[in-house]
């Protein structure tokens, strides 16, 4: 009897413990679903707490000045907070400094938090999709994912992606390491607010296009459309980063190449901090290597071919297979590496023509790249040609792409000088000082950097808002 009680699922059976660690899960989830919420509202009320002490002085002093001014204390925004309830964003009435401080009062009150999504006027609230409204399960922020990508411009997967993504990986440590970004970059100048943000940039008399990712992908979708009657026409893209525009200082022929692409668009830090020098706006960082999966994802969508030429031995075919295995719908027309002298080129241009590809990515560096396709510009024929630098040694897992919080407090750059300090020290420690001298300099004398006519366009506004929720 003893030997067969052993048999009987208890305490001592394995299928028994496997039901207790279940039942105590189960039974701790509402505490940890507890500490969850109220541990992130405990740091809210600390910091908004502290702050308004420390700063109690400056508190009273904006106090009396708003009821100087205006006969009341507060200026209230309504807003949608979470839940769908009805919030308000407080700051001090009147004009003047320190406005800004009594929105620590709607954190105390519990309306907002120190991070969140960007809390949404009734309007934005109502458009937003069912699909999307798990935003509305936390407080919205000061501080949100969005906003603090936007300001050095790579929020390039939408609005609503970023919420997704914060609501269901929020954690302390991640909202104070949020918070401490959105500080760190705003010294970048903020999402540009306030400046002229014109529809092409001019560095060095080079004409960028002051574009979003969404419409560069828009145009290169256009640009290789079967159907377009322009297709055959020759429509270069180039990518240009202060490195770049050093170059084309001292190199005419690289110069010529860029003003004759079809496109140029902005890549780096650099170029945004650039833009602030002179009293502009840059709307986004539009680099390659964000691009690069936008691209294949809407190529996988439109039916168009790629090809990709460049990098190491394998490295082309490596990066081609990972996105195929992200875009299963995507087609690559062929991959060859760049290792090939002049002798072989007309057999390297037959096997790109042969392929039938739509766009044509090479990955030979700046400025070889944009070079080679304007000297054989009559001889390729993809309708979309482009200059991409090292972007398939990151998509072929080769080079290790900066980690997030690197880039989004604009210090991508660093992170690859630590990677390469051999190779890349003089770009980064001497070319970045060097480009924005340069800048100084066209700005003392902008009359000698004067854009083409064909590449002037007029000003338009910084909208006052966040157009949309971009899925």
């Amino acid at each position: 009897m003893a030997r067969q009680a052993l048999k009987i699922p208890g305490p001592l059976g394995q299928r028994m413990r496997g039901r207790w660690r279940l039942s105590i899960r189960r039974s701790l989830l509402p505490a940890v679903r507890f500490f969850a919420d109220v541990i992130p509202r405990l740091l809210d009320i600390t910091v908004a707490a502290g702050l308004l002490l420390v700063l109690s002085p400056v508190v009273l002093v904006r106090a009396t000045a708003s009821i100087w001014q205006t006969g009341r204390l507060f200026d209230a925004e309504d807003l949608v907070g979470r839940f769908r309830s009805r919030i308000q964003r407080l700051a001090f009435a009147g004009h003047g400094p320190a406005r800004g401080l009594g929105v620590w009062l709607s954190v105390l009150k519990g309306d907002l938090a120190m991070v969140g999504p960007r809390p949404l006027t009734a309007a934005e609230a109502v458009a937003v999709p069912a699909a999307d409204a798990v935003r509305f399960a936390v407080r919205p922020g000061l501080v949100s994912p969005f906003g603090v990508k936007r300001k050095v411009g790579i929020a390039h997967v939408g609005e609503s992606r970023l919420d997704r993504d914060f609501v269901y990986g929020q954690s302390v440590k991640g909202d104070l390491g949020l918070a401490a970004r959105s500080v760190l970059n705003g010294i970048l100048g903020g999402d540009g607010t306030g400046r002229a943000m014109p529809r092409v940039l001019n560095f060095f008399g080079i004409p960028i296009q002051n574009t979003s990712m969404a419409e560069a992908v828009d145009w290169l979708m256009a640009a290789s459309d079967p159907s377009d009657p322009g297709r055959r026409a020759s429509r270069q893209l180039a990518f240009v980063n202060p490195d770049c525009l050093n170059i084309a200082w001292r190199d005419a022929d690289y110069r010529d190449a860029l003003l004759a692409s079809a496109r140029v668009l902005p890549d780096g830090i650099g170029i945004h901090i650039g833009c602030r020098m002179q009293g502009l706006a840059l709307r986004e960082n539009v680099n390659g290597t964000d691009l690069f999966p936008l691209l294949c994802a809407a190529a996988a969508q439109q039916s168009r071919s790629l090809f990709l030429l460049g990098a190491r031995p394998g490295i082309a075919a490596a990066a081609a297979e990972h996105m195929q295995q992200r875009y299963p719908a995507l087609r690559v027309a062929g991959t060859r590496d760049g290792y090939f002298d002049a002798a072989d080129e007309p057999a390297v241009i037959e096997q790109i023509n042969q392929s039938g590809a739509d766009i044509l990515l090479v990955a030979f560096g700046a400025p070889r790249q944009d070079l080679w396709l304007q000297q054989h510009r009559q001889a390729l024929k993809p309708p979309v040609r482009m200059g991409v630098g090292g972007l398939f040694d990151f998509y072929s897992g080769r080079i290790q792409r900066a980690p997030v919080w690197m880039r989004e407090i604009g210090l991508e750059w660093a992170y690859r000088l630590l990677q390469e300090p051999g190779r890349m020290w003089r770009r980064y420690v001497i070319g970045n000082p060097l480009f924005l001298y340069r800048v100084w300099r066209q700005m003392q004398a902008p009359e000698r950097f004067a854009l083409p006519a064909a590449a002037r366009a007029p000003e338009i506004a910084r909208p006052a808002g966040v157009a949309g929720m971009a899925p």
